[in-house]
């Protein structure tokens, strides 16, 4: 009955936020003012009180059979029965009551984010807060960028540039206005904008990341030395700032996030109301006085609070000392350090966080109970040992389980602030405080019940906290922990008596143990594996493996060492870094050994990709029902159809055919690059029979030549990698071909046939080629189309093998991507053809390879979603172009075209309608022409004209300067 209302709670809850983020609703005030958040907690909580105490009259127990056995000699039965009917009715009424109020405190706490979000880009200065410690620093020579979550107030907006000295000059004379208790000056307020106002507060996240110097600002000082100042701003600090907000929604971190993470749902869960990028800072820090995003009654406890984060920054500035001179190795061990004894992570580069998802041990870089445990038992153990020797008299007043119970309690909750009060420290230390009020009250409640109640109420205290992955993982991963140690305690208790007085009994117990302990983590792995691949989209395999020598290593030596160096560091920093150096030394070489295995090329395909809806996951909750219930409550075949059922719908997803043709545009973490994968369907193909789709590959750099950008932190590494994963979401195991649009001039430069070795940078020079190559080496690919000197291929084959220290051949038909080339599917259903590239041409401004693709179906084009790949959603369409054959794009007509547009320079086009423009469209009965590029196209109106284009779609969502005048511009689907 318990877990039945708690899940139904839970189930409400989420997927009202759910259907409230993706339908839009209006702010209604009268609900805002009826339901306040405090209030309705403590409504639900009292409700729930009463719920529990109508359900101990519903559940049988001895003394309860015992009364009412003596009552049933005086009660008359009807009597007995009309009081359980009654009682069952006011259980269902008070539960239903409950999920209501769950779902109102959900929509209440999304109207009150709604109406604190920014909602539209503006420049603005502010007074920016730092809250908590940032989650990365700014490191240009590592290409790493600071992110801090901070609240900004004083907002207005920016007219003009501001220097690090205006800004000062702000910053002093509001510390003047402060003191001398005077309005501010109106004239840096603008009270007709919506930002201009001294009570608005937003919290906000702040960027800065690394930028490329462009040519006019040779010359000039560098913003790098006053964005390095922001490593430096501890929590409390206060500064005013020139910003670039965004909103949340809008935000580039969050539309173009390729991992599969959802950042979007992440900021939203920490409630962050918008995105930041810092453009100027100022270096005089503003006294805190009445600050206006606390209230004076909260003041002590935020006080208290940045008192802590300020030690837990004063810890991080300590591991930071020399971190220039350490190697890389070296770096991030104690990186991993720091992570595992304040849970902060801001030092942990993307390549070692990559490494602890291969691995499968991510967890354990979370400050999770074990950490807490650990110390709370250590601090309440000293306690009582110091207690004992100096002062036994007060085990007179209070019990010693008692006393040690409170210090634990007092530990759990300081280091669980310490560490930033995450989900799971944080349901450790209310555990830790019902746990000991249960046993206080001698109330006959289960750990599991405690469980389920903490969880419904921290949901009911913060609802987007069903969000954040770690309150998932970490209440399941707890409650099959309960569930696996009940059932283990039962079957050791009836094995006991067989193994009394047999030899080898350590032995046999060593065995036991073993046993046990890789039951246990199989069962984690195979329970955990749908919530799993539902949060993020993958579940390495390697976590079965590693995690059964990867817990015992980091529960029983890294953390406990940890910790130990962490008490020592408030006595003796000295003995702490000693201790430090033994955690950074094993932590290294567990890092080399993990490399080691996740590199044998035996166990590369480690990772498993299948994707997760809300049904299959209600189908391993039915699988599961007959299991979790109390043996012989049901019978446990009742678990094989919806077992089979999921089978069947997992298979289904994993090789069902394509009916028409799907174009998915691939996040690639670089607004530049572009990555497409064209699904079409087989028809009489020779390969019908093996792969039920086509699948096509097309990649793309879009960076203007005339334009300076910012450098690409994307590397040939990282994209193969991403783009690997996404094609195996989409169960993509062979390609039928990749076109790499982008003539790549530096192909020509960088390698020379004769070259037997390659340069260091091989791989940032030639990103989508060297991707290829890596892609080729992974998946079977049956041609490969390259714009410009595809005839270097040989040479990049060669620099990729000796860079991988490879052998063989990479078995790929190598073809040039120029205008005119064309091919056709058998059955006839898709043509490809190459509106543009001459790479025979000396000058690479001409190379880019325009792709059309001709079908006799309706291309249906899909932004992928990495994180929900099976909820992908059309694409939208920036303009929409009125023609004389048709005004609707997707109709089922004879054919259709879609225009995959490459161009980094205006020559590209300029050639086109010198030599193709009389004949490349003339004969084209396709009835919808859609075009896909980036916005920085160099295409002209005249050459959209002419190729008779009735719709346009960007990459990166928005407007393309060329078509504004020809059509509507608007935001509506691709697909009708």
């Amino acid at each position: 009955m318990y877990w039945l209302i708690v899940g139904l709670i839970l189930i409400v809850m989420i997927g009202v936020l759910a259907v409230a983020d993706s339908i839009p609703m209006s702010l209604d005030s009268s609900l805002l003012g009826l339901t306040n958040n405090v209030s309705l907690f403590l409504f639900l909580t009292i409700l729930s009180i009463i719920l529990a105490i109508v359900l101990q009259f519903t559940t049988p127990s001895a003394n309860h059979l015992e009364s009412s056995q003596t009552s049933s000699h005086i009660l008359p039965r009807c009597f007995t029965r009309f009081f359980r009917i009654i009682t069952y009715t006011l259980a269902v009424m008070l539960a239903t009551g409950l999920v209501i109020g769950s779902a109102l405190q959900a929509i209440s706490s999304y109207q009150q984010a709604k109406a604190t979000e920014v909602v539209e880009p503006v420049r603005v200065q502010a007074l920016v807060t730092i809250e908590g410690v940032s989650d990365s620093v700014y490191d240009a020579s590592a290409t790493s960028g600071y992110r801090q979550v901070a609240i900004i107030s004083q907002i207005s907006p920016l007219v003009a540039d501001l220097s690090t000295q205006d800004l000062n000059k702000i910053a002093d004379k509001y510390v003047l206005d402060n003191k001398n208790s005077l309005s501010k000056n109106s004239s840096t307020h603008n009270p007709a904008h919506k930002y201009s106002s001294e009570n608005t507060t937003y919290r906000i996240l702040l960027n800065a990341y690394p930028k490329n110097p462009s040519k006019s600002s040779l010359g000039k000082p560098s913003n790098d030395s006053q964005l390095t100042r922001l490593n430096h701003l501890k929590p409390g600090d206060q500064l005013f700032m020139s910003l670039a907000l965004a909103p949340l929604a809008t935000a580039e971190q969050t539309i173009n996030n390729p991992s599969g993470f959802d950042s979007y749902r992440w900021l939203k869960a920490r409630h962050v109301d918008g995105v930041a990028n810092v453009l100027t800072t100022g270096t005089v820090t503003v006294p805190e006085v009445n600050s206006a995003s606390v209230s004076s009654d909260n003041a002590y406890l935020h006080n208290f609070r940045t008192r802590i984060d300020q030690g837990r920054w004063q810890l991080r500035q300590h591991f930071y000392e020399g971190w220039s001179e350490l190697s890389v190795i070296d770096q991030q061990a104690k990186a991993v350090t720091l992570s595992l004894l304040t849970g902060d992570r801001s030092l942990i580069n993307r390549d070692t966080k990559d490494l602890y998802q291969l691995a499968g041990i991510s967890h354990l870089l979370a400050i999770s109970g074990t950490h807490i445990l650990f110390l709370a038992i250590m601090l309440s153990a000293g306690a009582v040992f110091l207690f004992d020797r100096l002062y036994p008299m007060v085990y007179r007043a209070v019990p010693r389980w008692q006393l040690r119970w409170g210090v634990m309690v007092g530990a759990a909750f300081v280091y669980a602030l310490f560490t930033g009060f995450d989900v799971p420290a944080a349901r450790t230390a209310w555990m830790l405080l019902a746990l000991g009020l249960v046993r206080l009250t001698l109330r006959p409640i289960s750990t599991i019940r405690v469980l389920f109640t903490l969880a419904v109420l921290m949901a009911w205290h913060d609802p987007y906290v069903l969000w954040q992955a770690g309150y998932w993982l970490s209440f399941i991963a707890v409650a099959l922990l309960l569930k696996y140690d009940d059932t283990s305690n039962r079957y050791a208790q009836s094995d006991t008596t067989h193994n009394v007085g047999l030899a080898n009994a350590f032995s046999k117990r060593m065995w036991g143990t073993s046993k046990r302990l890789f039951k246990l983590q199989f069962w984690l792995f195979i329970t955990l594996l749908p919530i799993t691949l539902l949060l993020f989209g993958k579940a390495s395999l390697w976590g079965l493996i590693i995690n059964l020598f990867a817990i015992g290593l980091f529960g029983w030596v890294i953390v406990p060492l940890n910790l130990l160096a962490g008490l020592c560091y408030l006595l003796s920093p000295t003995i702490a870094d000693s201790i430090w150096t033994l955690v950074s030394t094993i932590v290294a070489h567990l890092h080399e050994f993990i490399i080691w295995l996740t590199s044998l090329p035996s166990l590369s395909k480690v990772w498993l990709y299948t994707p997760v809806n809300t049904a299959i996951v209600l189908m391993v909750l039915l699988s599961l029902v007959p299991w979790l219930l109390p043996r012989g409550f049901v019978s446990r075949w009742l678990a094989l159809s919806p077992l089979t059922l999921l089978m069947m719908t997992v298979y289904a997803n994993q090789q069902s055919p394509k009916t028409i043709p799907i174009l998915y545009i691939l996040p690639t973490g670089d607004r530049y690059v572009s990555a497409v994968l064209l699904q079409h369907p087989n028809g009489n193909n020779e390969r019908a029979s093996k792969n039920k789709n086509t699948n096509w590959l097309f990649l793309a750099d879009h960076r203007p030549n005339n334009l300076r950008t910012m450098p690409s932190k994307l590397t040939s590494d990282k994209l193969s990698e991403i783009i690997e994963q996404q094609l195996s979401s989409l169960s993509v195991d062979a390609l039928e071909g990749i076109i790499v649009q982008s003539g790549d001039a530096g192909l020509t430069t960088t390698l020379n046939s004769d070259d037997k070795h390659t340069t260091p940078d091989i791989r940032q020079s030639e990103v989508l080629p060297m991707s290829v190559a890596q892609l080729a080496a992974r998946i079977p690919i049956g041609q490969y189309w390259q714009a410009g000197r595809f005839d270097r291929w040989g040479s990049l084959q060669r620099a990729y093998q000796t860079t991988n220290h490879s052998e063989g051949k990479l078995g790929v038909n190598t073809q040039p991507c120029e205008q005119g080339k064309t091919l056709q599917l058998p059955d006839g259903e898709l043509t490809i053809q190459a509106l543009t590239g001459w790479s025979k041409v000396g000058d690479a401004s001409v190379w880019d390879c325009t792709i059309a693709l001709d079908t006799s179906l309706p291309i249906q084009i899909l932004k992928y979603d990495a994180s929900q790949p099976l909820k992908s959603l059309p694409s939208t369409i920036q303009t929409r172009i009125s023609n004389d054959h048709s005004t609707v794009q997707q109709i089922d007509d004879s054919s259709s075209r879609l225009i995959l547009n490459t161009d980094t320079h205006q020559r590209v086009w300029q050639m086109w309608s010198l030599l193709c423009s009389a004949d490349g469209f003339n004969n084209q009965n396709s009835s919808n022409t859609t075009w896909l590029g980036h916005s920085e196209s160099q295409i002209t109106t005249d050459v959209l004209k002419h190729q008779g284009i009735d719709a346009i779609i960007t990459y990166d969502d928005k407007g393309l300067e060329a078509a504004l005048p020809l059509g509507d511009i608007g935001n509506e689907s691709s697909q009708k």
